[in-house]
């Protein structure tokens, strides 16, 4: 059976066609009507129905930014925000006329990553996002783990700092607040008076005016990730998002959140991705 992929992004949908050996067969990006719900659907169709020409035997797997509540069936937590509150899978279903295996961003990665990127020979993973925002997917024997209430995972709405940075989410105090990019990239403001992108920052990390910021950048990172460390104890933790380029998160970062955990021998690996930003799709092909 062939596997399509689709990955719904922010800025670019990705739709890869993968044969029964998961080698790629068919791949495309075009850029994501952000804001046109309808046009979304459409897009999507679009692209399916060019990759399937004659192709009869095949899943469909998609990957979405937010979660599909369990309570309303309905997409949450989407900052593609023309999804929220919408049927999104079962419409696609009806486009489609077929069933459709849906996840998020998060846990497409995980999926992805584990089995066919950096932690593919780990039983246990947790796969990290750092980027615009802060998420994180599960999977245990190559399965994703959603949890209750689809919720597994979310690392970045755990509470960091108590009566901390104010969160979209409408609590305080969030990891996303202190460890996202636009919060690093704020806290860099605050600090030195420039207004510079995460990669103009990390090049000027050189002289012992910037030692502030990378100092909590270290501590929050380290005690984000060891408090997921000392509730789900991972084999192999995967970073991805555009924050996982930052070289210093796999040796001085490392090294934070080892020293925070709870436990006398520590030694989970904390891994950079290998699928780049395409992990998503590759995972939304293997759901």
């Amino acid at each position: 059976m062939y596997k399509l992929g689709i990955d719904l992004g922010g800025t670019k949908i990705e739709a890869i066609l993968l044969d029964e050996n998961l080698d790629t067969i068919q791949r495309k990006r075009i850029p994501t009507p952000q804001s046109d719900y309808h046009q979304i659907l459409n897009t999507i169709n679009s692209l399916v129905m060019e990759l399937l020409e004659n192709v009869e035997d095949y899943s469909v797997g998609i990957c979405t930014p937010g979660v599909i509540s369990k309570k309303t069936g309905l997409i949450k937590n989407s900052n593609t925000q023309c999804l929220i509150g919408k049927p999104f899978k079962d419409d696609l279903e009806n486009i489609l006329d077929k069933k459709v295996s849906m996840e998020n961003d998060a846990n497409c990665f995980a999926i992805s990553e584990s089995t066919m990127g950096a932690a593919k020979e780990f039983n246990v993973v947790f796969g990290v996002i750092m980027g615009t925002g802060v998420g994180g997917g599960i999977v245990i024997n190559e399965k994703i783990h959603q949890g209750r209430t689809n919720i597994a995972g979310e690392w970045g709405h755990h509470t960091l700092h108590q009566n901390g940075n104010n969160c979209y989410c409408g609590k305080r105090g969030c990891v996303e607040t202190y460890i996202s990019g636009p919060a690093l990239e704020k806290r860099w403001r605050e600090l030195t008076g420039k207004l510079q992108n995460m990669p103009e920052i990390i090049k000027h990390l050189d002289n012992q005016n910037t030692k502030q910021w990378k100092d909590e950048f270290l501590e929050n990172f380290g005690f984000g990730l060891a408090n997921v460390i000392d509730i789900l104890d991972p084999d192999a933790i995967v970073l991805g998002g555009g924050l996982s380029n930052i070289d210093f998160l796999y040796t001085e970062g490392k090294d934070s959140v080892h020293q925070k955990v709870f436990s006398d021998s520590v030694d989970t690996p904390i891994l950079k991705n290998k699928l780049g930003d395409s992990a998503g799709v590759f995972g939304a092909a293997l759901l």
